[in-house]
C-alpha cells in the first residue's frame, strides 16, 4: 500500500501528537506519521526556540520524504501562574494546616509559599480557593494582609516547587499574551507554522490581539482558541467565532471549574463549534495511562470514542508522545479506537448530509460542496475529489461528517497543512487549477499510484467553471477509465 492510500484509509478523525523527548527525532516522526499523526504541537513551555526550530525543520523533511502534508502547531504556554521555589521540595499539605504565601520569589520557611505572579496578594480575596498540582491540592484563604495570605489546606496532596496555580472563579488583571508568548508568537510567524494555539483566552478580543501580531509579521496562521477559563465558557460563542479552531484544554479547564462539570463543557463546546463550522480538538489525559502502558484503560478509550460521538474533529495525545514510553503505541491505539467508532457511526447514518453555513465561505462553495456530497452517496461514488485554492471548500465538505472518502487537491502545501485538521478530508498535492479533462486524468492517475481506483468506480468532482469569481460552482460526474482490470 503506498503512503497515499494508506493516508485515506485512516481515521477521517484527525490525531494531534505532541512533540518531547519520547518523540523528538526523525525516525519518530516519521513512524508517528506513518501511523497517523495528522498534526505535531510543539509546546512552547518547554525548550529553546533553537531546538523548537530544528523540529520543525525534522517535520518538513518527514512530511517531504512521505508525500504526506503534515500540520504544526505551536502552542503558547500563555500566563501561567505557577509556585516559586520551595523551602522544603516538596511539602505534604496536611488537611486543616495553615500555609503562607508571601511577596518574593523564593520561600524560606517550611509554610511559606511564592509565586511568579507579582499580583497575586493584591487580587486575591478571603474565602477565594486555590487549586495547586493540577488541582491535586487546595486552599482557601482565610486572612489577608499586605504582605501575606494566610490559607488553610481543603484538599490535601503534596506540593513541588514549580507546580502550577489555578484560581478559579478569581478574575485577574494578568494579560492573556505574555512577553514571552509575543516572541514565541513571531517566531512561529516566522517558522511558517499552521496553527498558533493560545492559552487561557477569556474574550474574542485576545483571539484578535494575537491574529493582529501573526498579521504583522508575515504569517496567516489559523489561532487556536484553548478554552480553559470560565471566562471563556461565558463568553463561549464569540470566542468561537472570532478563532479558526478551538481546543478543549481539559487540563487546566478541569481544574478551573468543577470538575463534575467537564463531561458537559466538553459537550456544549464541540455543539458550539459544530454549529458554527469551526474544527475542535479535544485535549488531556486521552490515554493518559499509556505513558507508561502499552494499553490504556477502558475509561480512556471511552473517553476517546465519546469526544468522536459528540462531534470532535481532532483528538490530541500529550504527555503519551511527548514523554511516555509508548509514543507509537499510543498513536496506533487512538487510531483503531477511532476507526472502530466512526465505523458505528457510518452504519447508523442513513440521512442525507447537511451541514452548517461556514463563515469565510462563499454561499455558492458551501451550496455545490453540499450538492456533492448528496450526489456522492445516491451514486455510492467511491471518492470525492475537491479542487481548492484556499482550502474552504474542502473545510465545508469538513462539516458534512458524510462518510465517502474525500481528498483536497492542491499546489500550497500551506493550504494542505492546514486541511490536515479537517475531519474527513485528505490532502493530496497537485494542480488545483485543472480544466475538467485534466483534472480527470489527474485522478485516474492518482487511483492508479494508491490502487483505490479500478475502472467503473465513479468519482465526483467539485471544482469552479471560472464564472463566479472565488468559488466552487461546479459538480462532475467521473467514470474512472483505465484504472486496474
Amino acid at each position: 500500500m503506498t503512503d497515499l492510500a494508506h493516508n485515506l484509509q485512516t481515521a477521517r478523525t484527525k490525531i494531534v501528537a505532541t512533540v518531547g523527548p519520547s518523540s523528538n527525532s526523525r525516525q519518530l516522526l516519521s513512524d508517528l506519521t506513518t501511523l497517523g499523526v495528522d498534526v505535531f504541537r510543539i509546546n512552547m513551555a518547554h525548550g529553546s526556540p533553537e531546538q523548537h526550530a530544528q523540529t520543525v525543520a525534522t517535520i518538513h523533511e518527514v512530511s517531504i520524504a512521505l508525500h504526506r502534508p503534515v500540520g504544526i502547531l505551536a502552542d503558547l504556554s500563555g500566563p501561567k501562574i505557577r509556585l516559586g521555589q520551595l523551602a522544603e521540595d516538596p511539602v505534604h499539605c496536611e488537611l486543616d494546616a495553615e500555609f503562607f504565601f508571601i511577596r518574593g520569589k523564593v520561600a524560606t520557611r517550611p509554610m511559606e509559599l511564592v509565586s511568579n505572579y507579582p499580583h497575586l496578594l493584591d487580587e486575591l480575596d478571603i474565602g477565594n480557593r486555590l487549586a495547586l498540582a493540577d488541582g491535586t491540592v487546595g486552599l482557601v484563604v482565610e486572612e489577608k494582609q499586605p504582605d501575606h495570605l494566610r490559607c488553610r489546606v481543603v484538599l490535601p496532596g503534596i506540593l513541588r516547587s514549580r507546580q502550577g496555580i489555578n484560581l478559579p472563579g478569581v478574575k485577574l488583571s494578568v494579560p492573556s499574551m505574555t512577553h514571552t508568548d509575543l516572541e514565541h508568537a513571531r517566531w512561529a510567524a516566522q517558522q511558517d507554522v499552521d496553527f498558533v494555539g493560545l492559552s487561557f483566552v477569556r474574550s474574542a478580543a485576545d483571539i484578535k490581539r494575537l491574529k493582529d501580531t501573526l498579521h504583522q509579521h508575515g504569517s496567516d496562521a489559523w489561532v487556536v482558541a484553548k478554552i480553559e477559563k470560565p471566562e471563556a465558557l461565558e463568553n463561549l460563542t464569540s470566542i468561537v467565532l472570532a478563532a479558526d479552531v478551538v481546543m478543549v484544554a481539559r487540563g487546566d479547564l478541569g481544574v478551573e471549574t468543577d470538575v463534575a462539570e467537564m463531561p458537559i463543557a466538553q459537550k456544549r463546546i464541540i455543539k458550539t463549534c459544530n454549529l458554527h463550522a469551526r474544527p475542535v480538538i479535544v485535549a488531556t489525559q486521552m490515554l493518559d495511562s499509556m505513558q507508561h502502558s502499552n494499553r490504556p484503560t477502558r475509561a480512556e478509550a471511552t473517553d476517546v470514542a465519546n469526544a468522536i460521538l459528540d462531534g470532535a474533529d481532532a483528538c490530541m495525545l500529550s504527555g503519551e508522545t511527548a514523554i511516555g514510553e509508548f509514543p507509537r503505541e499510543s498513536v496506533t491505539m487512538m487510531g483503531q479506537i477511532m476507526q472502530f467508532t466512526e465505523q458505528t457511526l457510518e452504519e447508523s447514518s442513513h440521512s442525507e448530509p447537511v451541514a452548517p453555513p461556514v463563515i469565510g465561505v462563499h454561499p455558492i462553495t458551501s451550496a455545490t460542496v453540499l450538492g456533492a456530497g448528496v450526489i456522492a452517496k445516491r451514486l455510492h461514488a467511491k471518492l470525492v475529489v475537491l479542487a481548492t485554492l484556499s482550502g474552504r471548500s474542502a473545510l465545508a465538505k469538513s462539516t458534512q461528517r458524510d462518510f465517502v472518502p474525500t481528498i483536497a487537491v492542491s499546489d500550497s502545501p500551506s493550504i494542505l497543512r492546514r486541511i490536515t485538521l479537517f475531519w474527513g478530508v485528505t490532502p493530496v498535492l497537485g494542480l488545483s487549477s485543472l480544466s475538467n479533462e485534466d483534472l480527470s486524468a489527474f485522478i485516474n492517475e492518482w487511483g492508479s499510484q494508491t490502487g483505490l481506483l479500478t475502472r467503473g468506480d465513479r468519482v465526483v468532482i467539485v471544482t469552479g467553471s471560472g464564472l463566479v469569481p472565488s468559488a466552487n460552482n461546479q459538480v462532475v460526474v467521473h467514470e474512472v477509465e483505465g484504472v486496474g482490470g
